[in-house]
């Protein structure tokens, strides 16, 4: 959730929308639980089925996410919930069942002021990011646990320049210091994601971080559901942006103690203590005419006419229109003083409200979102390196978990494989073959479109000698120097690799294609095009060359058709039942005359224009006009 109020609908004309290209290369932190519960239902309606899909989810989009999309993840699980949190999980769950609100345990007894202990995290739901985690670890992606909440921890990242951008659902992220966050991302959409950065929402709404702690102070979040009555999310930002960032949360102190910090001149008055609208000075306005509404009487205007009307001689005034409004000096001052006193009632309005509330602001909620002490350093500070896949280790977990095949486990990981191979031949061009000698980059085959985006159709050439066996090196490298030695597919798998579950379950990546040309086995993937002329540049060079000449080819065949195309008249008989057009008729009905005389035909060429000038020399008709000459032809 986050902040209340549709606070992502404020935030969604900013949004910028970015394909999957936009993070290759990134590092981005990833809020776990919104992937454990994302979409769950969905792969449940779609597959009744389905075993433990959050499994499923992570396993899949984790690959999608290194592989396709070129990004860096770093996962991030929740630790435990505060108890403002828990207090506030507690009263939606009573206002949902449509229980009583005033049994709701405060967090905190009155009269000791002890705090009651903190409800811990779901055991399901805690299990199901357990099982995660130990996926996301076989996978040798980099796994965070944070002291409260992931969003909390994943916003501390982006800020310190740890992380490029932040994958969650959560709102209040960019109260935690976040400057990038990915709201949804569907690794097998074609549509562009929502990419919301902090740069763009200052510019647009003038909403810095403090100022949205703010508005979640007034509006309410996931630590407190009400927030301030009569505060919704337009009033909310128009009362934020009175105030700069810096001083923001000083003058809701100010004004939860009772303290007016709008009036000038007064001296830190109290909201009780303000004066009224009627004791302020007000502008003594001058009398107007009822007729044309200008200043003046009526009955002055009707003898010598008004100055503002442009006035004939039949008339000494014209009747003003509806809508009217004076622009006279005096008007003007009282529509500003108007307008001035209508926004200072409603500050006086907001303030009270706001003044209404005890203990506003909740400094337990403001510490909580400015912390950057969101990491538990108890169960250890891993750096953000990303080992090599124990894919054996993987390939057992799935087929216990999900009861898929081990070639099913070991297909959906190729393309993964392939973009670790590929990062470290680009750093490091004394590379071995793929996957145990199994597989050898062979060529590239074309350029394939996907999602909107190029990518490179790389063949895999199968060598001679398959091996059978697994590493489970836990070696921490790199980002350019991560290598995979690992077992693709075996020798018998390859016939019989079994697809476990519907391809149009979400985020399942495609099954590389197998292609046997000459007696040799070739594998075939989809590989990011800068990722591939750095690993193999001499190759992508022949390929880029091979397309040159193929575009040169296809261009000189385009311009010969086209000057070769003409609008000659066909030759040999022409079917029946096609109509001629008058010309073709005129000529034929020529021909049949001469042929019916007994003359030899005409034929084409010089001979042919010899022969009708003898013809027309010979017609009787000769000196009768062309047209009637056209209509005996016809007749």
């Amino acid at each position: 959730m986050g902040v209340g109020g549709s606070f992502w609908d404020l935030l969604k004309p900013y949004a910028r929308h970015e394909g999957a290209g936009y993070l290759h290369g990134r590092r981005v932190a990833v809020d776990l639980s919104f992937w454990v519960v994302s979409h769950s239902t969905a792969i449940r309606a779609r597959s009744p089925g389905a075993r433990k899909p959050h499994l499923r989810n992570t396993f899949f989009r984790t690959l999608s996410l290194f592989s396709k999309m070129g990004a860096f993840p770093v996962f991030v699980v929740d630790g435990q919930p505060s108890p403002l949190k828990s207090q506030a999980r507690a009263a939606r769950f009573f206002r949902g069942s449509g229980m009583d609100l005033a049994a709701l345990p405060s967090t905190a007894t009155e009269s000791s002021g002890a705090a009651t202990p903190v409800k811990g995290r779901n055991a399901a739901f805690t299990r199901c990011v357990e099982e995660c985690v130990e996926l996301l670890e076989y996978l040798g992606m980099p796994v965070l646990w944070a002291k409260g909440e992931a969003e909390a921890l994943c916003a501390q990242l982006n800020n310190e320049g740890h992380v490029d951008a932040c994958i969650t659902a959560d709102s209040d992220a960019f109260l935690f210091g976040a400057k990038t966050v990915i709201k949804v991302l569907k690794s097998n959409c074609k549509e562009p994601f929502e990419c919301y950065n902090i740069a763009d929402i200052e510019a647009g709404l003038r909403l810095k971080r403090k100022q949205m702690v703010a508005m979640a102070l007034l509006i309410g979040s996931d630590h407190d559901l009400h927030g301030v009555p009569g505060f919704g999310l337009e009033t909310a930002l128009r009362f934020v942006q009175l105030f700069d960032e810096d001083e923001i949360l000083d003058k809701l102190r100010e004004i939860g103690r009772g303290v007016y910090p709008f009036l000038e001149g007064l001296d830190n008055p109290h909201i009780d203590d303000l004066p009224s609208s009627s004791t302020k000075g007000s502008i003594v306005k001058s009398p107007h005419c009822s007729h044309c509404g200008h200043p003046g009487s009526k009955k002055n205007h009707s003898k010598v006419g008004c100055n503002y009307c442009l006035v004939d001689a039949l008339e000494n005034c014209v009747e003003k229109p509806a809508g009217f409004k004076c622009e006279c000096p005096s008007c003007e001052k009282a529509r500003d003083l108007k307008e001035q006193r209508k926004h200072e009632n409603w500050q006086i309005k907001v303030c009270r409200r706001i003044a209404a509330e005890t203990n506003f602001p909740n400094e337990e909620i403001i510490k909580l979102y400015l912390s950057n002490d969101n990491l538990d350093k108890e169960k250890g500070v891993p750096l953000l390196s990303w080992n090599k896949p124990d894919v054996e280790a993987l390939v057992d977990f799935l087929t216990y978990s999900q009861n898929w095949e081990p070639s099913y486990i070991r297909q959906r990981m190729l393309p993964m494989l392939s973009t670790i191979y590929l990062r470290e031949v680009a750093s490091s061009p004394s590379t071995p073959l793929l996957l145990y000698d199994q597989y050898e980059f062979d060529s590239i085959q074309r350029i394939k479109i996907r999602h909107g985006h190029p990518y490179y159709l790389v063949k895999w050439k199968r060598g001679t000698q398959g091996m059978k066996s697994c590493i489970s090196s836990k070696k921490p490298v790199t980002e350019g120097e991560m290598s995979s030695e690992v077992v693709v597919l075996d020798e018998d798998e390859e016939e019989d690799a079994v697809v476990c579950e519907s391809s149009e379950l979400l985020d399942e990546p495609d099954v590389p294609q197998v292609l046997t040309d000459d007696g040799c086995c070739f594998l075939l993937t989809d590989e990011d095009i800068q990722l591939v002329s750095s690993a193999f540049p001499k190759e992508t060079a022949r390929f880029q060359e091979q397309q040159r000449l193929k575009e040169a080819k296809s261009r000189l065949r385009k311009s010969k058709s086209s000057t070769s195309s003409t609008f000659e008249t066909p030759k040999g008989p022409r079917p029946s039942g096609v109509q001629l057009s008058i010309t073709e008729f005129y000529r034929r009905s020529k021909k049949g005359l001469s042929i019916e005389s007994g003359k030899k035909p005409v034929g084409e060429g010089e001979a042919s224009k010899e022969g009708s000038r003898t013809a027309s020399d010979r017609d009787p008709n000769k000196d009768l006009p062309k047209s009637t000459r056209r209509r005996l032809h016809f007749d």
